[in-house]
């Protein structure tokens, strides 16, 4: 009895689709709901997807709710959102059903209990502000959460990291001139850039992204500028991007020391991301500088890097500590939230339209390693081992994670 042999020409459903079309034969695409719920931290006044990139996901299949005056604070009016094709809702509760909430501010307690589980989570973290019962709660929700913070790009950088610290940085020269004037109590000097009168002396610690753009508004301004970091590489490739030599140094105590002593202005830059807090200047350094000099202490976010810095906000952004101003907002960005939401919304946007082109999560996870680095919690599951470290929370490596799927 002859065998039937299957003809790889017959005339299948399969062998009449095109080429391109195979390729998407069992690649599933997921129509989403995705929410936008109002910030509720006070002074975070961005948000993660602005108009257009709304309208980018309804024009793809999506459904996008976005809770009454969610962009208000950033100018953008719900009368807009709906022009671009977004729903907008009274009910709070309805927003943390959705298939994936984002927002800047990381959930707290009240809206992890409104989610109904089994979602995504895409917001900010902020590691080292968080509990051991933060991070099991979520755990409990059995949620896959996202960091802004973690994600990476094709070319492994952080890169809503370096939006938000391009902005920190060129903020941060242009707050401290601010609270240099007399209508701030200031001392009542500019930067620089006026003949014959000595500029304004500024110490830069960090030669990373912010301290780069903090480096290129205040030489801008005129400004005599030093920069500190631990590695010479960056503070290498800090002059070749500025492209000019300027005053660089390794982080030695001593000559710190002294730069700090007559300067008008320290810019805190330098990243503690899995460092830890680390108390670069002394209170000792801070007692020693000239009255009515400022501090601007961008790592405050992280811990700070100044000893005698303090989280304050943009309702009362300083204090004075040993005669001197310091300015230690942890999200400076939000000074100007409809700039850093576009910023946000260019990431986010397309990464939660890869998410339904993916089909769900466990896909984009496989082929994305930059979203893959911003997984924290995988369907319950931390996945983080640096926060597992900090809680004494038993972890996961999602690369593991990732061969059993």
């Amino acid at each position: 009895m002859a065998t039937t042999q299957s003809n790889p020409f017959s005339l299948s459903k399969g062998n009449l689709l095109p080429k391109e079309e195979t390729l998407e034969v069992g690649k599933k695409r997921k129509q989403l709901t995705i929410g936008v719920p109002k910030e509720i931290l006070k002074d975070e006044n961005r948000m993660a997807l602005t108009p257009l990139n709304v309208e980018l996901l309804v024009n793809n299949g999506h459904r996008v709710l976005i809770e009454s005056n969610a962009g208000k604070t950033a100018n953008f009016d719900d009368s807009i959102f709906s022009e671009h094709g977004g729903e907008i809702t009274q009910n709070r509760a309805e927003i943390f059903k959705a298939d994936v909430i984002i927002k800047v501010a990381p959930l707290n307690f009240e809206e992890i209990d409104m989610t109904e589980g089994n979602q995504i989570i895409f917001s900010s973290l902020h590691a080292a502000f968080q509990t051991e019962e933060y991070i099991r709660k979520l755990i409990q929700k059995r949620v896959t959460a996202l960091a802004f913070e973690y994600l990476k790009d094709d070319n492994g950088h952080f890169p809503i990291v370096r939006y938000m610290s391009e902005i920190a940085g060129s903020s941060s020269i242009l707050i401290a001139a601010e609270h240099l004037n007399t209508v701030h109590e200031g001392k009542g000097e500019m930067l620089g850039g006026l003949t014959g009168i000595t500029p304004s002396e500024i110490v830069i610690i960090g030669a990373g992204t912010a301290g780069e753009f903090a480096t290129r508004t205040a030489i801008g301004l005129g400004a005599i500028v030093k920069v500190f970091d631990d590695s010479v590489f960056r503070l290498r490739r800090l002059q070749n991007n500025i492209g000019r030599n300027i005053f660089t140094s390794i982080l030695q105590p001593m000559v710190l020391k002294n730069a700090i002593r007559t300067a008008d202005v320290v810019i805190g830059a330098i990243r503690l991301i899995e460092k830890g807090p680390r108390f670069i200047v002394t209170e000792d350094m801070v007692r020693n500088m000239k009255k009515g000099s400022v501090i601007v202490d961008i790592s405050i976010d992280q811990g700070g890097c100044v000893e005698t810095s303090r989280p304050t906000s943009h309702s009362n952004p300083v204090f004075r500590e040993h005669g001197i101003v310091h300015y230690c907002v942890p999200n400076i960005a939000s000074r100007v939230a409809r700039t850093a939401s576009y910023a946000l919304s260019n990431i986010c946007g397309p990464i939660i339209l890869k998410m339904g082109e993916a089909g769900d999560i466990k896909q984009l996870i496989k082929e994305d390693a930059g979203v893959r680095s911003g997984i924290y919690i995988y369907n319950g599951i931390l996945t983080n081992n640096y926060i597992g470290n900090i809680f004494n929370i038993p972890s996961k490596d999602i690369e593991l994670l990732i061969a059993a799927f």
